[in-house]
């Protein structure tokens, strides 16, 4: 067992990474905790993608310093990477093999050579009935429960997600979030990325929020939502449009597309802002009445998803990856 050098699981320091004359990290520094989950999240093309490979070490960073366990991940020593572990959302399987297969490889090189640990992980993922089905032919959410499962296998310091709940049904995600927990309370670091971001609200410690290659928010969501935009979403049905909508509303209300949140609703989901105080409600209510929807479904927006929103519309300057 390594014991870390530093005080941090991880601690990145001013990396920066470019791809030819795209710069997709610009200079960020952050560190993940012992014992915490640390979310990194941010629109599409904010550079986290880069910065969590960087940390993982799948790329070479341009400039700048990472340490995981008190080494370079590029360089690491093989105790350092066996208390590493990794969840990628798509790819890192083989898919010829069937999924218990897998499972022993992955085990075996951890030195679970008897299967407990693996047995533990497919009674609490509720793999069972997919042992024997080859990787390639299992759904999305079970592909993704496997992978928590090789990830987990030997119990690392460090645990890397990248989407770990994609695909998966309400009640395959409270069964990933409880696992998820636990393993953070034995007091491994976790660095999550998720677009969900009920999800990061939920679980995460500390927030990173990206954008355009830069750390533009970070801290607790409490620390970085305090003075945050209000609003609300609505949910269309589908014989409504986006101009019968905002024709309804009158002026004083701002109409943008929401934030991706997993719900499977996009081109349906609209936020509203600011939110209509209580003595506006009833007329605003009327207006909405006014439109005659199908379907219609109100949803508080959160602080969180509202500083998202506005992240994701923020010219960035240069391209992200």
């Amino acid at each position: 067992m390594v014991t870390p050098v530093t005080e941090s699981a991880l601690e990145v320091q001013n990396l920066v990474k470019s791809y030819r004359a795209k710069k997709a990290v610009r200079g960020i520094s952050f560190a993940a905790e012992f014992g915490e989950i640390t979310a990194v999240l941010g629109p599409n093309g904010a550079g986290k993608t880069t910065t969590i490979e960087c940390c993982e070490g799948l790329r070479d960073p341009d400039g700048g310093e990472i340490r995981i366990l008190g080494q370079n991940p590029r360089v690491a020593s093989s105790q350092v990477r066996s208390q590493i572990g990794v969840m990628l959302q798509d790819g890192g399987l083989p898919m010829a093999v069937p999924a218990s297969s897998v499972l022993r490889h992955v085990g075996r090189l951890y030195g679970d050579r008897s299967g407990k640990r693996a047995s533990e992980l497919v009674e609490r993922l509720e793999l069972g009935t997919h042992l024997k089905t080859p990787v390639r032919r299992l759904s999305g959410g079970n592909r993704q429960r496997l992978g928590l499962a090789c990830a987990l296998l030997g119990d690392p310091k460090v645990l890397f997600l990248d989407e770990p709940t994609a695909g998966m049904d309400p009640h395959a995600r409270v069964a990933v979030h409880n696992l998820i927990t636990e393993t953070k309370e034995r007091g491994t670091a976790i660095i999550l990325t998720t677009h969900l971001l009920d999800e990061a609200e939920m679980l995460a410690d500390q927030v990173i929020l990206m954008a355009g290659g830069k750390i533009r928010s970070a801290g607790t969501v409490a620390e970085i939502t305090t003075g945050g935009g209000e609003g609300i979403e609505v949910v269309l049905g589908a014989a409504t449009t986006r101009e019968a909508l905002a024709g309804g509303l009158d002026a004083r209300y701002q109409l943008a597309p929401a934030a991706e949140n997993g719900t499977g609703e996009a081109g349906r989901a609209w936020q509203i802002t600011p939110a209509p105080d209580p003595g506006a409600f009833a007329v605003f209510a009327a207006q909405l009445a006014s439109l005659e929807l199908d379907i219609l479904e109100v949803r508080q927006l959160t602080d969180l998803t509202s500083l998202f929103l506005k992240l994701a519309d923020t010219p960035s300057g240069e391209d992200s990856k």
